[in-house]
């Protein structure tokens, strides 16, 4: 064989590889194109990984977000017993500043995989109001719920010892459940309380559209976090005495539930008729749809909106929204691509 023969039967073997290379990357991801980054898996582990990776991040952000927050609940609060420690470690703004970091170092670590949304709520708005795929909506507030879970065990089993002083050994009441979970005080009804937690989404939600909005004033790249850290401060500093402002169905239902597999029992569901159901779940969720329907019936002209789709009359004309504006929700460290 002639070295020119050689040659080219070399380079028909690896164009041969690569095609194949590239058919296995189209057939796993159909968008593939040969002139963008390949996408492929240099083991079995990352093939596996790629199905997991983006309610990992959600669980991990919402992890890392009890963990933040209902530690500072459980240091600052069981801190004030003497028996614990000789002087208190915190004050109720070291409460909200500890929620708040939690928020954005939550958002920091998914953002840029998942999109950040480290909360049911704004899952579900973003599902209707931004086009996030309704497929997705389940796995992600699955992994967000567990990640409360896990979250408050981690912080649990930190705490056991100073619970155990303040409370009684073995004993738990809903003085301590508070240090996970929200519940309002004695004199805020039902009512109120429910409004308290939906206004509290309300502008969690109109800030974070406003954020992510190229026609307003967008958080700069990787600076979203740092935006989320002041927002939901400035939340618990403003609105947070009466209810806890949980704003999150999992920061809440998730330490809920962990609590009730640790010794609180039924207690945490049977509080003022199930206002665990009420106040801390749905009235975030309605907060949530509410504010964006407020922000995008009035300011936001972007084309994936419901409100912004076009009628029979702009569809006869071809006519549409604004496409300039789409972009994560909420944007993480360098997540500048659509939903």
């Amino acid at each position: 064989m002639s070295r020119l023969d050689s040659s080219d039967t070399s380079h028909r073997d690896s164009t041969h590889r690569r095609k194949e290379s590239i058919s296995v990357t189209e057939h796993v991801y159909p968008e593939f194109r040969p002139e963008a980054e390949t996408v492929y898996y240099p083991n079995r582990w990352a093939r596996y990984r790629e199905h997991i990776r983006e309610p990992f991040a959600e669980f991990l952000g919402v992890a890392i977000l009890i963990i933040f927050g209902t530690g500072v609940d459980c240091q600052v609060v069981l801190s004030a017993n003497p028996n614990v420690v000789s002087s208190p470690k915190g004050d109720y703004l070291s409460l909200n500043f500890g929620w708040g970091i939690g928020t954005a170092l939550g958002v920091w670590v998914s953002g840029g995989i998942s999109g950040g949304h480290i909360n049911p709520a704004i899952t579900i708005m973003l599902a209707t109001f931004r086009g996030f795929p309704w497929k997705k909506v389940p796995i992600y507030i699955f992994a967000q719920v567990l990640g409360g879970i896990v979250g408050a065990a981690v912080v649990y089993g930190n705490y056991f010892h100073a619970i155990d002083i303040v409370e009684g050994h073995g004993v738990r009441t809903l003085e301590t459940a508070g240090l996970f979970s929200t519940y309002a005080v004695p004199y805020m009804t039902n009512v109120s309380a429910f409004f308290d937690e939906f206004l509290g989404t309300v502008v969690l939600v109109i800030v974070v559209l406003a954020m992510n909005d190229k026609k307003n004033i967008p958080a700069p790249a990787g600076l979203a976090p740092l935006v989320l850290f002041f927002l939901v401060s400035g939340i618990g500093i403003a609105l947070g005495m009466q209810t806890g402002y949980a704003i999150n169905p999992a920061r809440d239902l998730g330490p809920r539930i962990l609590t009730s597999m640790v010794g609180y029992g039924s207690q945490v569901y049977t509080f003022r008729n199930h206002y665990w159901l009420w106040c801390p779940i749905i009235a975030p969720i309605l907060g949530a749809l509410f504010g964006a329907f407020v922000y995008d019936a009035f300011l936001f002209t972007g084309e994936e909106s419901i409100l912004n789709k076009p009628n029979a009359e702009a569809r006869r004309r071809n006519l549409h929204a604004n496409p300039e504006q789409r972009r994560h929700m909420p944007a993480g460290p360098g997540a500048e691509e659509p939903v």
